[in-house]
């Protein structure tokens, strides 16, 4: 039987969240604006913030999607805007309860298709690691993580602390790049999602690698970053120069350079291009790249896998294994996925890969 197709990278935005400021404390938090069945509008004071539609909290509408994409499962992980790590640890622990149990009511409609991830309140270690133990035992599979917190990045050691929680209790963690710096240069041409977004990951990969943190952690941590790596792939040459030639500034905690720790972490498969892919699995190697798609923000890849079956240098071993074999392996033995009755078969047909769904009514994440 073939391999599912597993979908590692994509949010929701759950209905029916109560006052923010009632429940958690304190003031300017994103509201709901209900303005149909199926289109919403996210909320900033009387600020319109971002524009979602029905596929952001539908399951049935997921599922339809994921049928007419060849998907078998997705992976469903908070979007950013809700993590809260700029406010009191209380309010974000109050914050991350009610997304994390939406979400498992979202994700509990498509049952085992739709696996749920939660979000935890980074800025406090020990509040993270109780609440990632809460939701695993609610029936989360794994948690997201935003790719810093204020100054503090993945090498900060109460970051270090909760990801050595999580690669002991075996908690697979996606990092998600959010609260990219803005300013004039960056508020245009959404620069702060095409530029900061890929720099504030490649800047993740480095605090992991150059902070000691590969070092010091478990070497179960299983981790994977959206949207292939951001620029540290394409620049891990460059890292690994001036590892060598200016240690001084460089080397940090570390004990050997960038490229000896690509096999401490994975990368999801956004990147668009089948030149991007093959670069991305010429350095990652074929066994580090998951499939991912920013479903269902319109940065995101629709057809779902296009780049990967576009992709004529793969072989069939190392397709199957970005369209599903390495996402299971990352999930790990505790999630049970298979593929779907509705839509076996479906990737032997003779279909378009070149197709993109353009929709410009859902902002990105």
């Amino acid at each position: 039987m073939p391999l599912p197709v597993v979908d590692v990278h994509t949010h929701v935005v759950p209905k029916g969240w109560p006052d923010l400021a009632a429940a958690c404390g304190g003031s300017g938090w994103p509201w709901l604006r209900v303005d149909s069945e199926r289109a919403a509008m996210i909320m900033v004071g009387e600020t319109e913030f971002r524009p979602v539609g029905a596929p952001c909290w539908d399951a049935p509408t997921r599922l339809a999607d994921m049928a007419a994409d060849g998907v078998d499962v997705q992976v469903v992980s908070p979007t950013p805007v809700f993590f809260g790590y700029d406010r009191p640890a209380d309010q974000a622990v109050k914050v991350a309860r009610i997304f994390n149990d939406l979400t498992l009511e979202v994700t509990a409609a498509g049952g085992d298709r739709l696996v749920p991830f939660c979000q935890v309140p980074l800025q406090d270690p020990d509040a993270a690691c109780a609440e990632l133990d809460r939701c695993l035992a609610a029936g989360h599979a794994g948690v997201e993580i935003g790719n810093h917190v204020g100054d503090r990045d993945l090498d900060d050691a109460g970051i270090v602390q909760f990801l050595t929680h999580c690669a002991e209790v075996g908690a697979p963690v996606f990092v998600h790049p959010w609260d990219m710096p803005g300013g004039p240069r960056l508020n245009r041409w959404m620069a702060r999602w095409l530029t900061g977004m890929p720099a504030e990951t490649h800047l993740s990969v480095l605090a992991l690698i150059l902070g000691g943190v590969f070092d010091r952690v478990p070497e179960t941590l299983r981790i994977c970053f959206a949207h292939g790596g951001g620029s540290f792939p394409f620049w891990l040459g460059r890292a690994d120069n001036a590892w060598h030639r200016r240690g001084d500034l460089v080397r940090g905690a570390s004990t050997a350079p960038p490229s000896s720790y690509l096999d401490r972490f994975s990368v999801d498969s956004v990147v668009f291009e089948p030149a991007a892919l093959r670069l991305l699995v010429d350095t990652m190697g074929a066994d580090r790249v998951l499939l991912g798609s920013d479903y269902p923000y319109p940065l995101g890849e629709r057809p779902v896998g296009q780049v990967v079956h576009r992709s004529d240098f793969l072989t069939d071993a190392q397709r199957a294994a970005l369209l599903g074999g390495n996402a299971l392996r990352f999930l790990g033995a505790g999630v049970a996925v298979e593929r779907s009755e509705a839509i076996r078969g479906l990737l032997s047909i003779d279909r378009d890969w070149t197709g993109v769904v353009d929709d410009d009514k859902v902002a990105p994440a």
